[in-house]
């Protein structure tokens, strides 16, 4: 199985039960190996993906439609 990596920058400060609700729902996709938010960069969600299933716009649209602004950056 091969797994690539996203890094999205959150433009906004959300708080600890926003952000672990956000890693859980991310994290219960069927394509998304792991979800999370670094301690200390909390503007940052990682996310570890299998990109023969789903694609990172996929993944960042996922993250909008939980009402929040974020960008892909890249890996």
């Amino acid at each position: 199985m091969y797994h690539a990596d996203v890094l999205i920058h959150i433009n906004e400060d959300l708080d600890d039960e926003h952000i672990h609700a956000l890693e859980r729902t991310l994290s219960m996709h069927d394509n998304v190996v792991s979800a999370c938010v670094p301690e200390g960069r909390r503007h940052l969600l990682m996310v570890d993906y299998e990109p023969r299933r789903v694609r990172s716009n996929e993944i960042l649209s996922e993250v909008r439609a939980r009402g929040v602004h974020a960008d892909l950056v890249g890996m």
